[in-house]
């Protein structure tokens, strides 16, 4: 059986992640251990509708994809590859221009192949989100992964 180190997801993120994470500019905010949040900071290249300032559905479905992965990474304790089978997210809001998105990605059961994930994106206040995500992910084979149920 191999050894894994922890995953850390302030760690993770501030290796500085290149591909879409870094380009977006996401960054660590909190996390539990089977929980993370991660804060899209608002920025005029991610609009996706000039007139209103709005932010486009696109990074912040990239964000909530990268949230729930990390949270499985930290409930299992180790970081181990897996493919998005499913991610849906119901948008119930536009983001509020200049303001910042919060995402949170909450993992809730992992069978031996399969992870289920839940989460929500909000620009300041919880109570109010502008998107709910769910979703589940499947685990790929890797030498010397041990399947834990």
């Amino acid at each position: 059986m191999t050894a894994f180190p922890s995953f850390d997801p302030e760690r993770f993120l501030a290796h500085g992640l290149g591909g879409h994470t870094g380009l977006l500019g996401i960054t660590h905010h909190a996390h539990g251990d089977d929980w993370v949040e991660l804060a899209l900071p608002y920025s005029e290249t991610l609009i996706g509708d000039i007139a209103s300032g709005v932010l486009a559905s696109g990074p912040i479905l990239s964000m909530m994809d990268m949230a729930t992965s990390m949270a499985i990474w930290l409930k299992r304790g180790h970081f181990r590859p897996q493919a998005t089978l499913d991610l849906r997210i119901d948008y119930l809001r536009p983001a509020t221009p200049g303001k910042t998105v919060i995402g949170r990605g909450e993992c809730y059961r992992i069978t031996r192949s399969i992870a289920f994930i839940r989460g929500q994106a909000h620009d300041g206040d919880a109570d109010d989100p502008l998107a709910h995500v769910a979703g589940t992910y499947m685990f790929l084979d890797m030498p010397g992964a041990e399947a834990k149920a």
